[in-house]
């Protein structure tokens, strides 16, 4: 099976297991094959092989459920920030920031859409990381939660107006 990401093809084979589960490995752009192996009682193996013999395991690691659930939010937090950073590039004068709610934000427990935000500075919300968790593309009835990290594009004045209003420095 092969996937288009951000326009370049990858390709990660499946191989069945018998009596033990499934192998996804992808093949990387420089040659490396990299695997997880899911096992048919749930425990997954992150495995990265021998560059010289493909079929040769140089490290297998086991992965609880919380640190497979963390090491996909790390990876698909990392990748979305890249695409953003990517867009930033493509056009001038926009630019993507992440801006911590404080503790004493008066958003705290209260509505994106209570901000205004977009009407008032611009700039979009376009994601926010909570805790390993990425909640991309937040609707405005998303509520905040204090030591929320708010993920905006804009123009510099734009981001800078986000930040007041999280911060109620700008009354609402």
């Amino acid at each position: 099976m092969s996937s288009t990401v951000g326009g370049v093809r990858v390709r990660v084979e499946q191989t069945p297991l018998p009596g033990i589960g499934v192998r996804h490995d992808l093949i990387t752009s420089s040659g490396r094959t990299l695997g997880v192996v899911s096992h048919r009682n749930g425990r997954r193996d992150l495995v990265l092989y021998d560059v010289d013999d493909p079929d040769s395991c140089l490290a297998s690691i086991p992965l609880t459920d919380d640190e497979a659930e963390a090491l996909a939010d790390v990876l698909g937090a990392s990748l979305m920030l890249g695409q953003l950073a990517g867009l930033r590039q493509q056009a001038a004068g926009l630019l993507t920031e992440q801006i911590a709610l404080p503790a004493g934000s008066p958003f705290v427990g209260r509505r994106l859409g209570d901000t205004r935000a977009r009407t008032r500075t611009s700039a979009s919300i376009v994601a926010v990381l909570r805790d390993r968790e990425v909640i991309a593309s937040p609707g405005p009835s998303f509520a905040f939660e204090a030591n929320d990290v708010v993920v905006a594009v804009g123009t510099r004045d734009g981001l800078d107006g986000v930040t007041a209003i999280l911060a109620g420095d700008i009354d609402d």
